[in-house]
């Protein structure tokens, strides 16, 4: 076959690359809508639709015996490359620690949509078994016909195949060695059993864990390439201001300094990043700017948006029924990442190449491609392990800066961000306003609900409790500033006005809020997690005192379901309030690597408290006010209570995503400890920047 891979690479060329042995191609027939794309040379983001009905290059078996995988996902801090590792060494009964990951080089691997959307484990490991498994079965042929023996007299273990009376065997460096053997595999192969997996499901150490720690590890902004110049780009006061006038005389006459303008694009590049700073601060530039609306005016507009007639808030109740309205607003946050954006562009015989940190790789190379008029095979896009997304790395503005840079100059440049642009030019989380109205009988059975989220997000928003003719909708709303996907998307905003108001209505009809919820709830798998949260928490034996408090919430989103229980300590004289206490109980089908996983929620969880207690951008007439470190307050040490998982190992389950869910459940069970300490209900996230007073 002459088939070409879908990023344009022939198959003979990874032999090349890679020398003689076993190559195993996918051939795609029907594919997942979240990783489509046109034979993925389409521009900028996913349509819909299947995947590339090409074939793909996905592992390469060598004469050392290490399996070299190839997979379009970008390792962004949620430890992928130790997950998907261990896939293919499950199929191919070999060690963690002879596998090769290749990830997220758009000239070396298969076309991806991107790392988002808590998909890898579901849909790209689940690619990976099948790939590994064709690898096995072609290792058994090979076997059969090297040692004269039929396929079932063998077994294959610890890189080698051998009779199963031990007699004879062959590792997998003989069999393939000195030969060019390619394995095609449709939709169908013998995947390892979930309740035979013998390295899937335990907690294999993070590949490459000792380079992380010893800081050997690169990322974006580690990179450096010969003769490499440093830029700089000139920003805007403010949203939609324009440039008026502009004066890089001083700029110029500085020593290495070269000044580039490309239409309403300025920069500079210079020999180090300090000369290059100097250089864009003696521009002097005038700007045009527009009048744009408050955060006060933003909640205000939306608030007017809400649909009107809410059936729930205007009907008539009944049969000692209970009517109850409330509303919630959440605030943009930023995703605020350890690493900001970062790229290095080199043109080289007109190809270009950018290392850069992005969640879509291949969204990224299209977005570069368009920007400069090249075809996708004239841009190659490597991205380094990031040093985190949280949903906030799909774009690629750094990357389309750096490479106008370098083409300007000449050379190679590298560009990263500071702090205060990452803070202000790259796109937040949603804000929103929602409305909630619902009635409820004394039994506790609720009778009607009516929810609406205005433009922070539809993810999440239907409830998951028993409601008959519930109605849950999310409007779009025009925002100021630019907004994008986060960790859960508005899954935390729809959570955190859901239970806050099941918590409400709870206290409405004097009913435990765990009963209550038992009540209108006949998913199991959420049952479930709330049973094993409460029970690991001890709900039912919780000791109430003076200024402490309990709240609970739980929820599911992307497959995966959590329960959150939480004990908080409320001082009301000074208005402080301490997080005593946090249990969550997890359950995402078949684990994959427990250890992974309690960090995976662990992390989430800590993330969570900035959004539910502290983070909030402030912002008016187009510009971040608080775009500094200094003047946003994320988590800090102290803010971290102790913190208890208990994970619901579901073997009998497809495995879901993990990175997402697990930040859903711990602002709702504050907010209603903080009720429970305080009296005082907190509607608005974050609910206490400067603490809580009653």
């Amino acid at each position: 076959m002459s088939a070409q891979a879908s990023n344009g690479i022939a198959r003979r060329d990874f032999f090349q690359i890679l020398g003689s042995g076993l190559l195993v191609l996918l051939l795609e027939s029907h594919g997942l809508a979240q990783e489509s794309g046109n034979n993925g040379r389409r521009r900028g983001g996913f349509r819909g639709g299947a995947r590339p009905a090409d074939i793909n290059a996905w592992l390469h078996l060598g004469e050392d015996g290490i399996a070299t995988v190839c997979t379009g996902k970008a390792e962004v801090g949620q430890n992928i490359r130790t997950s998907l590792s261990q896939a293919v060494a499950e199929e191919l009964r070999i060690p963690v620690a002879s596998i090769r990951m290749i990830m997220a080089d758009t000239d070396l691997t298969p076309f991806d949509a991107g790392t988002f959307g808590s998909r890898t484990t579901p849909d790209m490991a689940a690619y990976l078994h099948r790939v590994g498994a064709a690898a096995r079965e072609a290792l058994l042929d090979l076997a059969a016909e090297a040692l004269k023996t039929d396929r079932n007299n063998l077994t294959i273990a610890d890189g080698k195949v051998s009779r199963n009376d031990g007699s004879t065997s062959a590792t997998f460096a003989e069999l393939t060695k000195g030969q060019k053997l390619t394995k095609t595999i449709g939709d169908q192969e013998p995947v390892t059993p979930t309740a035979q997996w013998k390295i899937v499901g335990t907690a294999v150490p993070k590949v490459d864990g000792r380079e992380f720690v010893t800081g050997k590890h690169k990322y974006s902004t580690d990179i450096k390439l010969p003769g490499m110049l440093y830029g700089k780009v000139l920003r805007p006061p403010s949203y939609e201001a324009t440039l008026a006038s502009l004066d890089t005389t001083k700029a110029e006459a500085m020593e290495g300094v070269t000044v580039v303008r490309d239409g309403g694009f300025v920069g500079v590049v210079a020999p180090d990043s300090f000369r290059a700073a100097k250089a864009l601060e003696a521009m002097q530039a005038q700007w045009t700017t527009k009048p744009q609306p408050s955060k006060a005016e933003t909640f205000e507009a939306w608030q007017k948006s809400v649909p009107g007639g809410n059936n729930a808030a205007t009907a008539d109740p009944g049969n000692g029924e209970q009517r109850l309205r409330q509303t919630y607003t959440i605030a943009y946050i930023a995703h605020a990442p350890l690493e900001p954006r970062a790229a290095v562009a080199d043109w080289q015989d007109g190809k270009l190449t950018v290392w850069t940190g992005t969640q879509r790789p291949f969204g990224v190379r299209g977005d570069l491609a368009q920007a400069f008029g090249v075809s996708d095979d004239r841009v190659r896009v490597i991205v380094p392990d990031t040093g985190s997304g949280y949903g906030g790395k799909h774009s690629g503005e750094a990357a389309v800066e750096a490479a106008r840079l370098a083409k300007a100059a000449g050379k190679p440049v590298k560009l990263i961000w500071t702090r205060e642009e990452e803070f202000t030019w790259a796109y937040f989380r949603p804000g929103g306003f929602i409305d909630v109205s619902s009635t409820v009988q004394p039994d506790g059975k609720i009778t009607a609900w009516e929810f609406h989220n205005i433009n922070s997000g539809g993810a999440g928003v239907r409830s998951p409790y028993d409601i008959p003719g519930q109605k849950s909708e999310f409007h779009g709303g025009r925002s100021p500033l630019k907004q994008g996907s986060y960790r859960g998307l508005a899954a935390t905003a729809n959570h955190f006005a859901r239970e806050m108001h099941m918590d409400e209505l709870a206290r409405a009809v004097k009913m435990d809020p765990l009963a209550f919820r038992n009540a209108n709830l006949r998913d199991d798998r959420l049952k479930a997690v709330l049973n094993a949260a409460t029970k690991r928490f001890g709900w039912e034996n919780r000791q109430t005192a003076k200024g402490t408090g309990f709240g609970l919430a739980c929820g599911t989103e992307k497959g995966s379901y959590l329960a959150t229980c939480a004990e908080v300590s409320h001082n009301p004289e000074t208005g402080d309030l301490k997080i005593v206490r946090v249990v969550t109980a997890f359950e995402c089908g078949a684990i994959v690597n427990p250890l992974h996983l309690e960090n995976q929620v662990l992390g989430a969880t800590v993330m969570g408290l900035g959004g539910a207690l502290f983070e909030a951008i402030d912002f008016d007439q187009g510009q971040i006010k608080n775009a500094h470190f200094a003047d946003y307050r994320v988590p800090r040490f102290r803010d971290t209570p102790e913190i208890e998982v208990v994970l619901l190992d579901r073997k009998d389950l497809p495995s879901s995503g993990a990175g997402e869910t697990p930040i859903i459940g711990i602002a709702p069970a504050l907010g209603s400890a903080i009720f429970d300490a305080a009296g005082v209900r907190l509607n608005a996230l974050p609910m206490a920047p400067r603490g809580v007073r009653a």
